[in-house]
């Protein structure tokens, strides 16, 4: 396999660095696992925590080396520090507690109390794996988990995902009701949706326990304990095991590039230190998300993350993980106010590199725990080698996201009518992708639909999506927003790299922002759910655009179109006319508002072609101008319109705001 800097020469000049940072990631490897495999050195996870043994007593160790003292405290003690619950210290910073059977049931609650020198206080565990939250006080305290009815798993993983088609979801915020949604209502009204449309893999947010539920879920405070708010481990299992039943790939946004900085509930302070997993002083502290950084050059630390990353694939049959700021892991400014210009900066004293090896070595991991596994990075800053294979001297993602796309679109709605957007300059922005790496698209994910910022649907209607979302209404604002909504869709997945992502709702144009319970609004859950009723109403217009989405994500995977790279036909500026190919398949796509060509000619592969798929169908809330099935023949002969490389011309009517697809026969 060719190195990074022989694919691209413009890495050259850094050939040093590159090969140091590889021979240290390789050299951290061994001092983890030795000669052997990683995933069997990182077990923090079976040794931590409180762990039933075979005799039916329980056992729990904590890691806390600056602790004096420390107290199992919880119902079964009345809550006081009590001799028979004090753990002993077995070397190390480990603390060890042997309970009897009858002294810990399924379901009471628990906490630590830890003393150091100068103090002492409360704290979770922090291998926690089941933490539930008092409503009425609100604090959080760790569950003795234990039911009866274990969970017995039925399915497979659903398989590799060379080219995933995403659902990005919230489980709480998927209820149509004014609530938090649950793990069973997903699996029961949700996932049937989700086959249904064709996408193959979930994105799930916010597994992880996090204190406060209007932080998305990322600001995690027990790494290892899924969110109690959403219902038990055996939901969780059945609704990861359902999908898996049904061909969907189940992976999870993980947060390991940041922690809480509350002390009662996570992990800040937690032996009295303020370094036990993090850096030190204000270097551990984040300046924009107020929370804690972790020291990825600890080996406390890397076990510690290495671990969750397994434990969540062994417990949960996870088939992989978006990890989430990897642009603030990977910089010792967390990338804020950079904008990364040249390729030094991927190379510089500005670059952690404990992060960089932290990341590499939770790839490997993830890929020894299943063949089938893989990892997305969330990286804003375009590191060259993040998703190239380790062994290509990369740092080992399966994909990027493509986090530039969604910026395009809301600068050219935002600032130009589309009259004004360049087709050269749409293509470039959607297409350019480095040749080695792999990486998601999207025209929106969750971040552009949070309150204070608008949807694509939103930004294109504004309140006209109040008044004239009905079949019969006619409102030229609307159709306009309609036409651009599925063309945005259409060409964003046309020239995504090698996968393509929507976050739930947005498919059918889910009205209005994302707003999660706060004091600003009253506690009010009506901006954190989705109307799932506005798509399935036959009267309105969302169920056509919910079509149109399904048709066109079928038809990708029929076809397998991700496969290949796109290729430019026309970028034709007077007309607004974008055309590339794609495979077998020729994306045709006019954006003039007001032109409509017949007969457009454009220089093309030789062949016959059928319409497969076109935005004006009147099932897709259009004006009905095209026949589906409709076939064109290229003729032989040159066309100046065109890539040159072809001798053929192909022949089709482009109405205006719309896109067709037509598969060569």
């Amino acid at each position: 396999m060719q190195k990074i800097y022989k694919t691209d020469p413009w890495l050259m000049p850094f050939k040093d660095a590159i090969d140091a940072r590889h021979e240290h990631i390789w050299q951290t490897l061994k001092h983890i696992a030795g000669d052997g495999k990683l995933k069997d050195a990182v077990n923090n996870h079976m040794f931590y925590g409180l762990h039933k043994c075979d005799d039916g007593s329980w056992l729990f160790r904590e890691y806390a080396p600056n602790a004096n003292k420390i107290f199992l405290i919880g119902d079964f003690n009345n809550w006081k520090r009590t001799d028979g619950y004090a753990l002993k210290p077995i070397g190390g910073g480990n603390w060890e507690l042997k309970i009897p059977a009858m002294f810990l049931r399924h379901g009471e609650l628990y906490k630590l109390y830890i003393e150091w020198p100068g103090g002492g206080g409360e704290r979770l565990p922090s291998y926690a794996t089941r933490v539930v939250q008092d409503e009425v006080t609100k604090a959080f305290s760790a569950q003795v988990w234990d039911p009866e009815k274990k969970y017995v798993w039925k399915h497979g993983h659903a398989g590799k995902r060379p080219n995933p088609f995403i659902y990005e979801c919230h489980i709480g915020m998927a209820s149509e009701k004014e609530k938090v949604g649950t793990f069973e209502e997903f699996r029961k009204e949700v996932l049937p949706r989700v086959k249904k449309l064709g996408y193959d893999t979930l994105q799930i947010m916010a597994l992880q326990e996090h204190p406060y539920y209007g932080s998305f879920g990322y600001q995690v405070s027990n790494f290892f304990a899924l969110s109690s708010r959403f219902g038990t481990p055996e939901e969780f299992k059945a609704l990861v095991d359902d999908a898996h039943g049904k061909g969907i790939a189940v992976i999870m946004d993980i947060v390991h590039s940041h922690s809480v900085k509350n002390s009662l509930e996570g992990l800040a302070e937690f032996d009295g230190t303020d370094y036990l997993y993090f850096h030190s002083g204000p270097k551990g502290d984040h300046p924009a998300w107020g929370s804690r950084c972790f020291d990825y050059g600890k080996d406390a630390t890397r076990y510690f993350l290495l671990s969750n990353v397994k434990f969540w694939m062994e417990e949960y049959h996870i088939d992989g993980f978006r990890f989430d700021g990897v642009t603030s892991m990977l910089y010792w400014d967390h990338g804020l106010g950079k904008d990364f210009g040249n390729y030094s900066l991927y190379f510089d004293g500005g670059v952690d590199e404990d992060a960089v090896i932290y990341l590499a070595l939770a790839n490997m991991l993830v890929k020894e725990m299943s063949p089938s596994g893989f990892c997305i990075a969330e990286d804003m800053s375009g590191m060259a080698g993040l998703a190239a294979p380790f062994e290509a001297f990369g740092v080992g993602f399966d994909f990027r996201m493509s986090m530039g796309v969604a910026d395009h679109w809301i600068k050219w709605i935002k600032e130009k009518s589309d009259e004004q957007w360049s087709m050269g300059e749409v293509w470039w922005e959607l297409s350019n992708k480095r040749a080695d790496e792999k990486t998601i698209s999207y025209a929106e994910c969750h971040d552009q639909a949070l309150v204070g910022d608008k949807t694509i649907i939103f930004r294109l209607m504004d309140k006209e999506m109040y008044f004239a979302m009905r079949t019969d209404s006619q409102n030229g604002i609307v159709d306009r927003g309609i036409a651009l909504h599925k063309m945005i869709r259409l060409v964003t997945a046309g020239t995504a790299g090698n996968g393509y992502l929507n976050f739930m709702g947005n498919e059918f144009g889910h009205p209005e922002w994302i707003d999660f319970p706060r004091e600003g609004n009253g506690w009010s859950f009506k901006y954190a759910r989705r109307q799932w009723s506005l798509a399935d109403n036959p009267d309105l217009r969302y169920g056509m655009l919910n079509k149109f989405d399904q048709d066109m994500v079928h038809l990708f995977r029929k076809e397998n179109l991700l496969a290949a790279r796109p290729e430019l036909l026309v970028a034709d500026e007077e007309k607004k006319i974008l055309i590339f190919k794609r495979k077998n398949c020729i994306f045709a796509l006019n954006f003039s508002p007001t032109g409509s060509f017949a007969d457009y000619g454009f220089a093309a592969p030789a062949g016959d072609y059928v319409n497969v798929l076109d935005s004006d169908q009147s099932v897709y809330d259009g004006f009905g101008r095209l026949q589906l099935g409709e076939h064109h023949t290229a003729l032989r002969e040159k066309c100046p319109n065109g890539n040159q490389a072809y001798d053929h011309t192909l022949k089709v009517y482009l109405p205006a705001r719309t896109a067709l697809v037509l598969k060569q026969e």
